[in-house]
């Protein structure tokens, strides 16, 4: 992360100073009318300029003054939660480190407790999900990469979630180790759709790399990268043909694009020019596998033809297999002009 601290003050500035020596990629700004030829940047003009320009530079601002100040400072610069960077305030006795803005999307919150065990301070965390400690609702899974589908409703759901109405949980996919500890008594985890569906609980978490059928209550659904596609081409095939034939596979079979974790395919030389670009477009990561793993793969669909030009019986599922550890959840679709797709789902 780039984290700007910016003190106003002489014990402020030496406060910097300490987390400098504890993060030492942080970057001090202070006012020049206090320079004492120590380390930091000696800005000159007002404050407020220097917050403006900081708050859309860096991911995170450590401001060394009071909370009142901060909140005037930054409020003219303040967009989205899902962009505005971290703010932390942090008295000039360093008593307190105060999470004030961007606490889950930005990371303030998690900072404040660390720059806290840092300095000797008390952290102060505001959000409701943190203080009740139960599940922040724009948080799930966003470790493991995981995409929310719709953030319209995530909200009223989180307002579900802190009120301690029920909310229901259901899971297809992705790792189950997301929450790690026992559920919040609010919460029930369902086996299937269709009983979280009956039961009808004030709100749900929908965890899943399938499309489902939208459900009655508000409802949040995440997308996490458990899905690898398998992609066997001609060396000629453009971007086009690899984006129509993978976009019609998964939709064909109800599966969400925000969960493809990796493209995987065989390795040639040169390798296929369509399929980088797509991959690169897409922002997929791309995995290429010699011929001789494939032909080590079992799968449902081999063909002769493709063994006697590629050297293996198969290339889509063979890849996606290997290449995910996992089982087939679409075995191979052929589109043309020579275009083979087929998905594995990572265990």
């Amino acid at each position: 992360m780039k984290v700007a601290v910016l003190a106003i003050t002489k014990n402020g500035i030496r406060t910097g100073r300490r987390l400098l020596g504890e993060y030492p990629g942080w970057e001090l700004f202070a006012p020049a009318r206090l320079s004492d030829g120590g380390e930091a940047d000696w800005f000159e003009g007002p404050a407020s300029s220097k917050v403006g320009e900081l708050f859309k530079s860096r991911d995170a601002l450590v401001c060394i003054f009071s909370l009142g100040a901060v909140i005037r400072l930054v409020a003219p610069h303040l967009v989205d939660k899902s962009t505005d960077p971290a703010v932390l305030a942090i008295d000039d006795a360093e008593n307190f480190v105060i999470s004030t803005l961007s606490g889950h999307a930005g990371g303030a919150n998690r900072m404040a407790e660390e720059v806290a065990a840092k300095l000797g301070a008390t952290p102060v965390v505001t959000t409701a999900a943190d203080v009740n400690k139960t599940i922040a609702v724009d948080m799930v899974g966003r470790d493991l990469g995981w995409e929310i589908e719709d953030s319209s409703q995530v909200t009223r759901v989180s307002g579900c979630m802190v009120n301690g109405e029920p909310v229901g949980v259901y899971q297809d996919a992705g790792s189950r180790n997301w929450w790690g500890s026992a559920m919040p008594p609010n919460v029930t985890v369902y086996d299937s759709i269709g009983e979280l569906a009956s039961a009808g609980p004030a709100a749900a978490l929908i965890i899943s790399d399938r499309i489902l059928d939208t459900l009655e209550m508000p409802s949040v659904v995440y997308r996490p990268k458990s899905l690898v596609v398998g992609v066997g081409l001609h060396g000629d095939t453009d971007k086009n043909t690899v984006r129509r034939g993978l976009e019609e596979c998964l939709g064909r079979f109800s599966l969400s694009p925000r969960s493809v974790a990796r493209l995987a395919s065989l390795k040639r030389q040169p390798d296929p020019e369509g399929l980088g670009e797509y991959a690169r477009e897409a922002g997929i990561p791309l995995e290429y596998v010699d011929r001789d793993k494939l032909a080590e793969i079992d799968v449902p669909n081999p063909s002769e033809i493709v063994a006697a030009y590629e050297g293996t019986a198969s290339v889509s599922e063979a890849a996606a297999i290997l290449v995910s550890k996992g089982t087939l959840v679409v075995e191979k679709q052929k589109f043309p002009p020579g275009l083979t797709v087929a998905v594995a789902r990572i265990e």
